[in-house]
């Protein structure tokens, strides 16, 4: 799991772990996506409903697209439905430059989507492409669904690969045997020559 970087000048309360609280949050958001792939659920549509559109639906077959109106019921697919014209519309009134998508209106006054390179080709990459972007958003804080402070509170979700490597180094190599001798203990080597052989 990546660690973010600290910044220099920092002054910890935790000399234990040397992480800034900041650094400790997004790592804390990761390690919870990493442990919960469910976050990125269907449910998640209604978060961005232009970008899961061009994203995931688009490459859904129409039994995919059954089922998962079953799931969500008549009127959940009618929130969803609803969302995305209005996103359409708040689009079209507001270009967005930095937006994957930009939409214009057709010779018949349709709503048309004009893609950029960064549009996936396949339903993994799309798929991929939409993890990436929720967890930006999840990472960022953009949630407003979430309760964050059950994670960012959460030492639970800290990565502990420090500790584990502390452990590893106290650990004695497996070639060392102590023998005990009257009093004194002493260890030797057992299998190590100290040549290296390659």
């Amino acid at each position: 799991m990546p660690h973010f970087p600290m910044s220099s000048g920092f002054n910890s309360s935790d000399a234990s772990r040397n992480v800034h609280p900041s650094v400790q949050v997004k790592n804390r958001r990761k390690r919870y996506l990493d442990l919960h792939p469910e976050y990125f659920s269907a449910d998640l549509e209604l978060a961005d409903p232009l970008l899961y559109d061009r994203l995931i639906r688009r490459f859904q077959t129409p039994q995919e697209r059954e089922a998962q109106g079953r799931e969500k019921g008549f009127s959940g697919v009618l929130q969803a439905d609803m969302q995305r014209s209005e996103a359409k519309m708040d689009a079209l009134a507001n270009p967005d430059p930095n937006a994957m998508l930009s939409y214009t209106r057709g010779p018949d006054g349709e709503i048309l989507a004009e893609d950029r390179d960064d549009i996936p080709a396949s339903k993994e990459d799309g798929e991929k492409a939409w993890q990436w972007e929720m967890g930006l958003r999840f990472m960022r804080g953009d949630d407003d669904d979430f309760d964050y402070k059950a994670v960012d509170e959460n030492d639970d979700y800290d990565d502990w690969t420090e500790e584990q490597d502390k452990y590893f180094e106290d650990e004695e190599p497996e070639w060392v045997i102590d023998d005990a001798r009257g009093d004194e203990a002493r260890s030797r080597l057992q299998g190590e020559t100290g040549v290296q052989d390659f």
